[in-house]
């Protein structure tokens, strides 16, 4: 238990209140901007460095959830580019994810929280870029998630096992989820690039 005073609990409580408020956001978003963000997203995308840092690379994406913007046709046009898609799933808590191959028109099984997954028996897979889904972002790289740790534990072993810039961390966001008084921890894990219906941002490093 953090002791009375910790900054590590306000920030944790900052958060909590925090992810009420982005969640209604993003239901809005999704649901006054529809299928023409994931449209936009995937120009965005494709147009962008991020198009040539994903060529012969292995790109991990996500089954969108909830109000989740959509990136279904941007992988899609990845696979179409012969770029290596693979999905992520939860093997269990307060662990990284793992991926595995997948193309689009392979089925899917449901794994822990619901989320969509490739066959158990697909290749398991070490991402160069990761797709990531958040409530809100900030123009620094912070990310608010959903609190699991998943992605953040995620990024730190990639990057701890290929070196810093071994992995791209991109989050995929409606562009009104911006916000600007987004706490972050220590632990946190900064992204390296949004990509929003409207732009295609570096954050971090710039992509070759």
């Amino acid at each position: 238990m953090n002791p009375i005073g910790d900054p590590t609990s306000d920030i944790d409580a900052r958060k909590t209140d925090l992810r009420t408020r982005a969640r209604e956001t993003r239901d809005a978003l999704a649901s006054g901007l529809g299928a023409a963000a994931a449209t936009g997203l995937a120009a965005r995308f494709m147009a962008s460095p991020l198009a040539n840092r994903a060529a012969g690379a292995v790109v991990a994406g996500y089954m969108p959830m909830r109000s989740e913007i959509d990136p279904r046709l941007l992988m899609t046009r990845l696979s179409a580019a012969d770029v290596t898609l693979c999905l992520p799933d939860v093997l269990a808590e307060d662990t990284s994810l793992v991926f595995r191959r997948w193309l689009p028109d392979d089925p899917l099984d449901i794994g822990r929280y619901g989320i969509s997954v490739p066959a158990q028996q697909a290749d398991e897979l070490v991402p160069d870029i990761l797709l990531v889904p958040l409530l809100a972002f900030d123009h620094a790289g912070h990310r608010l998630g959903y609190g699991g740790g998943y992605y953040d534990r995620t990024i730190a072993r990639l990057r701890a096992l290929r070196g810093g810039d071994g992995v791209l961390a991109v989050g995929l966001a409606f562009s009104g989820q911006v916000r600007e008084d987004l706490p972050a921890a220590q632990h946190d894990m900064r992204l390296d690039w949004i990509v929003t219906e409207s732009a295609a941002l570096p954050l971090l490093v710039p992509v070759p």
